[in-house]
């Protein structure tokens, strides 16, 4: 099985309507990245139903540890907002990684709990 995984900071408390919005970033991003990358991965996600999971981390840095971790395994892309509405300036919100087979992503991001 297949899956998408968006990771998000919670320690920015933006409203829902933004954290909507730099979550499909995420997930069209990481589609796209995906599909050059990984076509079976997608195709097969496609076929399954395109299950999402989006999950909340502490910070930044853990964020960025994460992904650091992950990014020569896994086709995965970091949204950074610009800045312009809710937060002082532009910034790094979320980790947008697949579709992959969830037996691969979940050693990394099964401690993470859902947003």
């Amino acid at each position: 099985m297949y899956k998408q995984v968006i990771i998000f900071r919670n320690d920015l408390k933006l409203g829902k309507g933004k954290i909507a919005g730099q979550v499909s970033h995420a997930a069209v991003e990481a589609y796209i990245l995906t599909s050059k990358k990984d076509p079976k991965a997608v195709e097969g996600w496609l076929e399954e139903g395109q299950k999402k999971v989006i999950l909340k981390i502490d910070s930044k840095e853990e964020l960025l540890g994460l992904y650091q971790s992950i990014k020569n395994k896994f086709p995965c892309v970091l949204i950074k907002d610009a800045g312009r509405t809710q937060l002082p300036g532009p910034d790094i919100t979320c980790l947008g990684i697949g579709p992959i087979k969830e037996s691969e992503i979940d050693q990394f991001t099964r401690k993470y709990k859902l947003l």
